[in-house]
């Protein structure tokens, strides 16, 4: 680092912001389990969604543009802006799967999408510890190991699901709505391991 990058401090407001994009993560995942425990309202609920996802939006696009203005980063820029983009695409995959539920006009919810909602959670609470915890590869490396699981687990509902709806003599109609909703679910549990794996990256880094 040359001796005026020292002399001038680094722009450690990025940490609070990941926590505050993290914090928009969870939520959105919480609603949209409980979107499935309340399809009778689903407007209400994609329309709530929404407005946390557009909050995100603008939360990463701060992010991105504090990159530009800061002279000194706490971590590589390119890390930066990888990081908020992963974040974002799995707010945008949760806002889309409750958009593709009102837009299918599900009106009973399927027990695997339940399951793969709660994983959705632990997922997103593993990732907020992990992003709060990114000087400390040990932690962060834990939490990517949980998200691991976690991931491991709804490969598993979800095969076990499309395998349930192709049993017997399924209405093709109910077959190609829950295929597209469980799809979209295990886009959502994916996309949580690369933002763990960002993470771990980012962390043994910076140790």
């Amino acid at each position: 680092m040359s001796m005026l990058a020292r002399l001038i401090p680094r722009d450690e407001q990025f940490f609070d912001l990941f926590d505050q994009l993290t914090a928009h993560l969870t939520q959105t995942a919480r609603m949209l389990a409980a979107l499935f425990d309340d399809p009778q309202h689903v407007a209400d609920h994609v329309r709530a969604i929404k407005a946390v996802e557009h909050k995100a939006d603008v939360l990463t696009s701060t992010i991105n543009q504090r990159i530009d203005k800061s002279f000194v980063t706490p971590i590589d820029r390119e890390d930066i802006h990888m990081l908020a983009s992963r974040l974002d695409d799995v707010i945008d995959l949760l806002d889309g799967t409750s958009r593709r539920f009102e837009m299918l006009h599900i009106n009973v919810v399927k027990a695997p999408a339940r399951q793969l909602a709660q994983v959705l959670i632990h997922a997103s609470e593993h990732i907020q510890t992990g992003v709060s915890s990114i000087r400390q590869p040990k932690l962060v490396s834990e939490q990517a190991t949980h998200i691991k699981k976690l991931e491991e687990e709804a490969d598993a509902i979800y095969h076990e699901a499309v395998g349930a709806l192709f049993a017997g003599h399924p209405d093709p109609l109910d077959v190609l709505k829950w295929k597209e909703m469980y799809d979209t679910l295990e886009r959502a549990t994916d996309s949580c391991m690369g933002v763990a794996q960002v993470l771990q990256s980012i962390s043994l880094k910076n140790a």
